[in-house]
């Protein structure tokens, strides 16, 4: 993004666009008329209303022409349709202007224009969705400068220069520091700007048309002659009568304040139909439909969404909880109603607002202690919105699963060899308690979950509870094989998965209350120890959170050594933004020493599939081709690891910093 200090061009005055004919004027106007008053209805302040902004936009971009010149003749060949002409700048730097001045006037004096005139009616742009109304909260916190810096450069296609002159000729006060408070505005919507900005939330020539209150226009009539006969007698009563003090204003509507008012409406809550999720695309917590005894109680769907507004403190008497990178902000659209009913002794409800998910809690004795808790739930698939915790006693945790989950049992990790045993689910589709891991780890209950065929993604995959509303995807990555191409993760549903997570399962507990979303068991590499004492296997877990971070830890496993893994430590503190063992970091390089069952003591490495060699420096020196690495010695002391792969660069080891390429 640019940024612009200074104005452009300080100094030399911005030159204005020449004044046209006023033909040529009315022609341009007639033919640009919906941008010019798109452009002076975003520049408006909300505050205004729906209906006097529409109206007093229209009136700018009419009486924009009351400077036109004298008329004068036409070319003979018209400027072709849409060009950024001379007459169109005229008019658009007097729109601009207009709106400003506008803008800096009373609310009062604004929409109160002889032409247009709109009596008995009330118009306003057709409602957008939730990311047009997001938008307008957000243009509702900004100046009109940056609204008209915003509009000129996304609507009207302007660069940066031309909107700083055409802002300072229009009488902006800070046109650079307007532009640069825009640019910001403008990348976080990204490319969504521009379509957003053409959407009928800001439309004001594509209006909906409302009688004003019919039943008040009445009684006015009605009471029209009794007024003046009483006129006298009122006027004598309010000069001998003291006068009460006014009420206090009532603070202004804005269009924020409407959309928080709308979503904390219980007759507005989105519901979906039932079997939506057996005929859809997009199988996500978007189809769930609304479950539960207490869908039809408002007063329990007006407490939740009325302590999801005002969040907590000691007077609301309600405890909030947010997981790690979720706003804990009001709901700014209706959300959609996942669930609402009793479960164990409290009342719950869960909501879903398209990007958090919402838990609300009450006890159903009536005594104060409810909760509330805030997930990120976005972009929430088949997998990881199959289930969604409803309720947590000590007898466990009950979820509530998605609709097109056929299958549900419960399985110990630590033991692979075990069945799952089936889980009962009530009608609403709520399990019975699934126990929680001890803190022992002798074992970790996890849910292993079938989805219909009705969706064509008949397949079974593992869920565990890590403390939050929306249990954690858990699959497995096997090790490669000889001459076999990259392995993808897959669900860890196979005896050999099973198997593999059994050796991992203790590390999930401290993940807890992390933002997890799902968690990947990589084993990279396999490595023949010396003195034939078995084979060992190098994995890297990697929890993925709902923005995008993730927890990487990397070990490796030795038989006879038990089922906890041995870490490899990193030579700093672990990095919590990292591509590495997933999509777009598929190199690893990893080393340890070990001590044979003879007391010989040796140094072992081992790396990705794509390795051709490895390289150890500090106190082991060596270089080994291929994806191992074994050295005996006696050293002690960390050793610097590279790894030779395809491209120019070499490859660290794990957690050291990047090298160039000479190892210096």
């Amino acid at each position: 993004m640019q940024s612009y200090d200074t104005l452009p061009g300080s100094g030399i005055p911005p030159a204005a666009p020449p004044r046209p004919g006023r033909s040529d004027a009315e022609a341009a106007l007639v033919e640009h008329y919906p941008r010019l008053v798109r452009l002076a209805h975003l520049i408006l302040p909300p505050a205004l209303g729906r209906h006097r902004r529409v109206v007093a936009a229209h009136a700018i971009v009419q009486r924009s022409l009351a400077a036109a010149g004298p008329s004068r003749p036409r070319p003979r060949v018209p400027a072709p349709r849409g060009e950024q002409g001379p007459v169109l700048a005229w008019l658009r730097e007097r729109v601009v202007s207009a709106a400003l001045r506008a803008a800096a006037r009373p609310r009062w004096s604004l929409g109160r224009t002889p032409l247009p005139a709109v009596l008995g009616l009330r118009v306003f742009p057709r409602a957008g969705g939730d990311d047009e109304t997001a938008l307008e909260a957000a243009l509702t916190e900004v100046d009109p400068e940056v609204r008209a810096a915003f509009a000129l450069r996304v609507l009207e296609g302007l660069t940066a220069d031309p909107t700083v002159l055409l802002l300072a000729a229009a009488g902006a006060r800070r046109p650079d520091e307007a532009l640069r408070t825009a640019e910001r505005l403008r990348a976080t919507l990204g490319a969504d700007a521009e379509s957003l900005l053409h959407g009928v939330e800001f439309d004001p020539c594509t209006v909906q048309a409302r009688p004003t209150d019919l039943l008040r226009r009445r009684h006015r009539g009605r009471m029209a002659a009794l007024a003046v006969t009483l006129l006298l007698a009122a006027t004598t009563a309010a000069v001998l009568t003291p006068r009460p003090a006014p009420p206090p204003p009532e603070p202004p509507v804005t269009p924020l304040t409407l959309a928080s008012a709308r979503a904390a409406d219980p007759a507005l809550l989105l519901r979906t139909p039932a079997e939506l999720w057996a005929d859809t695309a997009r199988v996500d917590l978007t189809v769930w439909p609304a479950r539960g005894a207490g869908t039809g109680d408002k007063a329990l769907l007006s407490r939740a969404l009325d302590a999801w507004a005002r969040g907590s403190g000691d007077r609301t008497g309600i405890r909030v909880t947010a997981t790690p990178g979720t706003p804990a902000t009001p709901p700014v659209a209706p959300a959609r109603l996942l669930f609402a009913g009793p479960v164990d002794d409290s009342a719950v409800v869960l909501l879903h607002d398209g990007g958090r998910l919402v838990r609300y809690a009450e006890p159903l004795t009536g005594r104060p202690g409810a909760v509330l808790e805030l997930a990120r739930a976005d972009d929430a698939d088949v997998t990881s919105g199959a289930a969604v915790a409803v309720s947590r006693t000590p007898l466990g945790t009950r979820f509530l699963l998605a609709p097109w989950i056929d299958e549900s049992a419960v399985r110990d990790l630590r033991r692979p060899e075990v069945p799952a045993r089936p889980l009962d689910v009530s009608r609403d589709g709520v399990t019975d308690p699934v126990p929680q891991a001890p803190g022992d780890c002798r074992t970790v209950p996890a849910l292993q979950v079938r989805s219909s065929t009705r969706i064509v993604e008949d397949h079974s995959f593992l869920l565990a509870d890590l403390g939050e509303p929306v249990a954690a995807h858990l699959t497995w990555t096997p090790a490669p094989g000889t001459g076999a191409p990259a392995r993808q993760p897959r669900e860890a549903t196979s005896a050999a998965g099973l198997a593999a997570w059994a050796r991992s399962a203790c590390a999930l507990p401290e993940l807890r209350g992390t933002g997890v979303r799902a968690v990947n068991r990589w084993e990279f590499a396999q490595q023949d120890l010396p003195e034939r004492a078995g084979r060992a296997t190098w994995t890297c877990t990697r929890a993925e959170g709902w923005d995008g971070r993730a927890r990487v830890a990397v070990a490796w496993e030795r038989p006879g050594a038990g089922d906890r893994p041995t870490p490899v430590p990193a030579s700093g503190p672990p990095p919590s933004d990292t591509a590495a063992c997933s999509r777009f970091g598929q190199h690893l390089l990893a080393g340890a020493y070990w001590t044979a069952p003879s007391g010989a003591r040796y140094y072992l490495a081992a790396g990705s599939r794509a390795l051709t060699a490895i390289t150890a420096r500090g106190p082991v020196s060596a270089t080994a081709r291929g994806q191992t690495l074994t050295v005996r010695t006696d050293a002690e002391g960390r050793v610097r690891l590279t790894g030779t792969v395809p491209g120019p660069d070499e490859l660290p080891g794990w957690g050291e910093p990047e090298r160039a390429s000479d190892g210096s």
